[in-house]
């Protein structure tokens, strides 16, 4: 047990001795300098604004809210100076301050909808600011989402959707056609670390992936992160995204209710105390099921339901002290049983629960502290004849985070922090032939053996613009995994740098290693749903990666375009897969049936978006090669990753028409995914499970390609003024406008003539109209 823990107090060790050096780089030589700080919020809400504009004009510096709406901005001493605050879709303001005193100025901006030709347009500056940011700032392979572009986009039957989205960026692979799974650089599923409020959300996903699981009415700010990684952020090798909950009207009681063609939701927020207490809350329930009754025969029976539920309270203890929990928590369920002995059940569900507080040291030191909760499972339950198959699998975390964000100039912020998990996992499953009386025991979670595992981070981040020509952002993670058999810790550098190229571009470059303790194994055989979650171990190994990345960036036209080109190198250490012919049954040691690979991947990524004006949107394209090899599969040889596709292409646009009026688009195309088709086939009546009595030959893997894909989605939104309620909105939408029928997988099937096997294709969504009615009231 001491051993255990001898590199957790290592770092313990090393993490302070870094400060003092840190510390002293960031000093900047302002001579007697004054901080302004204060948070940033929307005027008629008091939502926190993420991201905001803070300029000095006078200095030609500035900052930008961070995810709580907080900033600092350290200047020299002066009579005056002027401080613009602006935010896209926000009238900008300006103060004019005196710098004789450190000062707290907490701001509020208006919401405007001027974007149109013949009234003044107030927002230029804000988008001009944004673009700026593209150039100026050391990040990279980031981008931000505003919901309110997630909101604006077509939807498949009525149903926003934020992973949708996050799928039309750039460095971004979708999965299934429909589904909201996505891949990033090359990575897997399980790669992708997507947090709502700081808690990890294993399974985002409703409808077997056709949505996700968040409510886009009850979230303030997303935001995508795919390379060049802060050191705050661990555990995934591809990608984190953030999911911010809106925080609730802190003035006045606002409900917002919609209805689309499957499912109705209802959002209610307002103050508990005025301008110090807020709440808001938000549920969604699909009612598939409900219509679908009166349709279903005796013989058959098809249910299926999904909801969610976000709820979140905040409360302004003092000008310096604020508490925050939310909560969400999310379920499916569907059943099938036909007349011919076949019937599932699949029951899935997650949630979380987020307690934070958030202080303020003085105007230069911002503190959160995190309390987390998160649980996720998945019980699958087949029939199909004489045999059967249940599975479950889960995981419950608990979490403790603590940050310092520092501000010691305008040029400089420096992150401070760090992070205990507690994960426990219970995996299992049977199956076999079905007992006499046809009755089977179900698994009860309680009585599966539990895994223990618990990860510990300390990290330290510096953000450091030198100047107006160069700036870098350097870090260091220091993660520690203990579990039952096995021990393992790392370090992790990231650095990100830029140089100016001119007032308008730059060339930025960044190197990342990250480390992951926890593998997502999907199954080979079974067309249900039966991936599970298991922990590092003795055997499986923590997956590795290092990331490497070269980016030109350049605003045109004042910033009203931002454009990007990315290049990226990415190996991925210790991937994990089923070996061949592995089904999840009654065992606990998973490990056993584990196979370890290696992955590459490397492209070029295309980003240009405008954000001003009546058209705003997006063009985003990816040229990318991504394989894998494991010693166990393919005899040895290397292979296509199954969403290896060499093209992908997306271009996104809103157009606002007048007040009422407003038009979305999307165009897809990307290159077919790799598939394994079988070269021969084999049929046997000697018995065993489900999956068993059909055997297939196969020469490798992923041999094949679907065909291309492609489709264009529209929509139109119509906002009405009804005397009952505050305001209305209809949504009219196509999804493939033009009815493509894009290949979703393809089997085998003997030709009834010739009596030789041939490939059919099978499509799953062809044109999907649908409509929507929300209001606010």
């Amino acid at each position: 047990m001491i051993s255990r823990y001898l590199s957790v107090r290592a770092a313990l060790c090393v993490i302070p001795a870094m400060i003092p050096v840190i510390l002293f780089l960031a000093t900047d030589s302002l001579g007697q300098a004054f901080t302004i700080s204060g948070i940033v919020r929307d005027a008629d809400s008091g939502e926190v604004l993420i991201g905001a504009n803070i300029h000095a004009l006078s200095f030609g510096t500035g900052t930008v809210s961070n995810r709580y709406g907080f900033y600092s901005l350290t200047l020299p001493q002066a009579d005056s100076t002027t401080i613009a605050y602006t935010f896209i879709g926000f009238e900008p303001q300006v103060k004019k301050v005196y710098l004789d005193e450190n000062l707290r100025l907490d701001i509020e901006l208006i919401s405007t909808a001027t974007l149109l030709d013949g009234i003044v347009v107030t927002a230029e500056s804000a988008a001009e600011n944004m673009a700026e940011r593209n150039v100026r700032s050391t990040r990279m392979s980031v981008v931000d989402v505003p919901i309110r572009f997630v909101e604006a986009l077509p939807a498949i039957l009525g149903e926003q959707d934020v992973l949708k989205v996050i799928q039309l960026l750039p460095g971004v692979q979708s999965a299934q056609e429909g589904t909201t799974g996505f891949h990033v650089r090359g990575g897997n599923l399980d790669q992708n670390l997507v947090e709502l409020d700081e808690a990890t959300v294993y399974n985002p996903n409703h409808l077997f992936g056709l949505f996700s699981t968040f409510n886009s009415r009850a979230l303030n700010h997303i935001e995508l992160v795919k390379g060049g990684f802060p050191a705050q952020y661990g555990g995934r090798l591809s990608s984190v995204v953030r999911i911010s909950m809106r925080e609730g009207n802190r003035k006045e009681f606002v409900g917002r209710a919609g209805v689309g063609l499957i499912s109705a939701q209802l959002s209610l927020e307002g103050p508990l105390i005025k301008n110090r207490t807020s709440y808001i809350i938000s549920g969604r329930r699909s009612y598939i099921d409900i219509v679908a009754k009166p349709f279903q025969t005796g013989q058959n029976d098809n249910t299926y339901f999904f909801y969610d539920l976000n709820a979140k309270v905040n409360h302004q203890l003092s000008a310096n002290d604020r508490l925050y929990g939310s909560f969400f928590t999310g379920r499916d369920n569907a059943e099938y049983v036909d007349s011919g002995g076949l019937g599932y059940g699949i029951r899935f569900g997650n949630s979380t629960g987020t307690f934070r507080w958030n202080h303020l040291f003085g105007p230069k030191l911002f503190s959160n502290m995190s309390l987390i909760f998160n649980q996720y499972f998945i019980r699958v339950n087949t029939i199909q004849g004489q045999f059967y198959s249940q599975n479950y699998s889960g995981i419950r975390d608990a979490t403790a985070k603590t940050t310092l964000e520092y501000y010691p100039s305008p040029r400089h912020t420096i992150q401070l922090g760090g992070v205990a998990t507690k994960h426990v996992f219970k995996s299992t499953g049977t199956g076999g032939q079905l007992p006499t009386g046809q009755v089977v025991t179900t698994i009860d979670p309680e009585r599966i053996p539990e895994r223990k595992t618990s990860e510990y981070a300390f990290f330290i981040q510096d953000d450091w613009n030198v100047n107006d020509r160069a700036g870098i952002s350097a870090g260091l993670r220091v993660p520690f995994y203990v579990a039952s058999d096995a021990n393992y810790s790392a370090l992790e550098p990231r650095i990100s740098v830029r140089v100016a190229v001119d007032s308008a571009s730059s060339i930025k470059a960044s190197y990342t290693r990250m480390n992951q303790f926890v593998h997502l194994v999907p199954s080979s055989t079974a067309s249900l749903p039966t991936d599970i979650w298991t922990p590092s171990s003795k055997i499986t190994k923590p997956q590795v990666a290092t990331q490497y990345a070269l980016g030109y960036f350049r605003n045109f036209k004042e910033g009203k375009y931002e454009t990007s080109l990315e290049l990226y190198y990415k190996e991925m250490e210790r991937q994990v897969l089923f070996r061949e012919g592995t089904q999840l049954l009654a065992y606990e040691d998973i490990d056993d049936v584990l196979t370890f690979g290696r992955g590459w991947s490397y492209g070029a990524e295309l980003f240009i978006r405008r954000q001003l004006g009546r058209l705003t949107g997006w063009l985003s394209y990816t040229l990318s090669w991504t394989r894998q090899k494991f010693d166990a599969l393919n005899r040895g040889a290397s292979f296509p990753f199954k969403y290896d596709r060499r093209h992908n292409l997306a271009v996104v646009g809103t157009y606002r028409l007048n007040r009422r009026w407003s038009l979305s688009s999307n165009f897809i195309f990307q290159t077919g995914p790799a598939y394994t088709l079988p070269v021969g086939r084999l049929f046997s009546n000697l018995g065993g499970d489900l999956y068993q009595g059909l055997f297939y030959d196969y020469d490798r893997f992923n041999n094949y390609r679907l065909g291309s894909y492609h489709r264009l989605d529209v929509a139109a939104t119509f906002k009405t003024h009804p005397r009952w309620v505050k305001e209305g909105e209809l949504v009219i939408s196509v999804y493939n406008i033009y009815s493509r029928l894009n290949p979703y997988y393809v089997f085998l099937d003997l030709d009834t003539t010739s009596g030789e096997p041939v490939g059919k294709q099978v499509s799953l969504l062809p044109i999907v109209p649908s409509v929507s009615y929300n209001v606010r009231f």
